[in-house]
């Protein structure tokens, strides 16, 4: 696999290019304006640059930064000792090289491992060479690697039905490391599921948090959604503009249009055709390759 090395060193200034994944515009100003083109999405690196470095490590949070891109997504586990861990599959089969580590302790999920076990595995030799040795991340490390780089997080609260109370551990995690501030709140964090309860769990407990539901709810059960929820981010393949215009129509928790953000699309056809569709933000592994063919 061919890699391309981004560097931390890029511009910081690319990463406060006013576009702001939270925000639902100035409704006030736009009436005394005449409407110019539509934004161009907010592109968000999915578990980093993951094109670019082995996925949902640090090393993925950097190649982002030295593309200029300010959104990060990222996926959130925990250890048998109860350590809150940044990978995306349940399992470290894929990922890691815990199967030649532990190979007597199939399938290798990870909550079956402690923290001290994740911490010795090699994240990164399975995407290159150059990468070898790369750790797999706590979510405090996370949070201080992108803290650095000046970025902004979705964070994705990864299988919520296999570890019971997840949510207000994560939500501890944020409130220790400065997450929950004003600054953060409003303009750097959203926190999103595949699990709607886990959704209106984060909502109940910190209502003032941005949220994000991921799937194609039918247009009919979009309400009941807006009610614990901002964003509804659904795979692309199964959306078009009628199904974005209809959630658009909705208000959510905060009492602001539905976002629709998008996943995860890697080419620029692709990109252009979803932007047309007025999406709100595009997920991708790919996120230069989706800036620069929407903007």
């Amino acid at each position: 696999m061919s890699v391309r090395t981004a560097t931390t060193s890029a511009t910081v200034a690319a990463l406060f290019c006013g576009c702001a994944l939270l925000p639902a515009g100035q409704a006030g100003a736009a009436e005394t304006r005449q409407a110019g083109p539509p934004a161009a999405p907010v592109v968000i690196a999915h578990r980093g640059a993951s094109a670019y470095a082995p996925e949902n490590t640090l090393a993925a949070v950097d190649a982002a930064a030295g593309l200029g891109i300010a959104w990060v997504e990222n996926d959130v586990q925990r250890t048998k000792d109860g350590v809150l861990v940044v990978l995306h599959d349940t399992t470290l089969a894929r990922t890691t090289d815990a199967e030649r580590v532990f190979p007597g302790r199939a399938p290798w999920a990870v909550k079956d491992f402690t923290a001290r076990e994740i911490a010795g595995l090699d994240a990164g030799s399975w995407f290159a060479p150059e990468y070898t040795g790369t750790r797999v991340p706590t979510f405090k490390q996370y949070l201080d690697r992108v803290e650095r780089n000046h970025q902004k997080l979705l964070l994705e609260i990864k299988s919520p039905e296999i570890y019971p109370g997840i949510e207000k551990e994560i939500l501890r995690t944020l409130r220790q490391e400065g997450w929950l501030d004003r600054r953060h709140v409003e303009h750097r964090l959203v926190v999103q599921s595949f699990g709607a309860e886990s959704v209106k769990t984060v909502h109940a407990q910190r209502p003032d948090v941005v949220t994000g539901f991921l799937g194609t709810p039918r247009v009919a059960d979009l309400p009941s959604y807006a009610a614990f929820t901002d964003q509804i981010n659904p795979s692309y393949p199964t959306i078009d503009a009628g199904y974005v215009a209809e959630v658009r129509k909705l208000k959510g928790a905060h009492g602001k249009p539905l976002r629709v953000n998008t996943w995860t699309v890697n080419d620029a056809a692709k990109a252009a055709e979803v932007a047309g569709f007025g999406v709100d933000g595009i997920i991708s592994n790919n996120p230069d390759v989706v800036r620069d063919a929407t903007r």
